[in-house]
């Protein structure tokens, strides 16, 4: 599993980290988090092919809740739907 923020200014973004890291390993489960909650792939993560999502600031008890989901879907082998966005 892996935690990451959508974007990196002057860096790579968390969607073509996650783009590399599916070459890598397909089965790969990420969740992404970034403070803006306005940008498509918070909205639509699994479109982007990320497991969960988790708006900043979030509090360790969404973080929590959202990695306990993906690691529980991953286990069912479902897609999880893991989200904490503060709501």
């Amino acid at each position: 599993m892996v935690i990451m923020d959508l974007t990196i200014p002057g860096g790579m973004g968390g969607r073509e980290t996650l783009q590399r890291l599916a070459e890598l390993d397909p089965a790969v489960k990420a969740i992404v988090c970034s403070g803006y909650s306005n940008d498509p792939v918070m909205a639509e993560y699994g479109s982007y092919g990320f497991a969960g999502v988790v708006a900043k600031p979030y509090r360790i008890r969404h973080l929590v809740e959202t990695v306990s989901r993906v690691i529980a879907a991953k286990r069912l082998g479902k897609e999880s739907g893991a989200n904490a966005l503060g709501q």
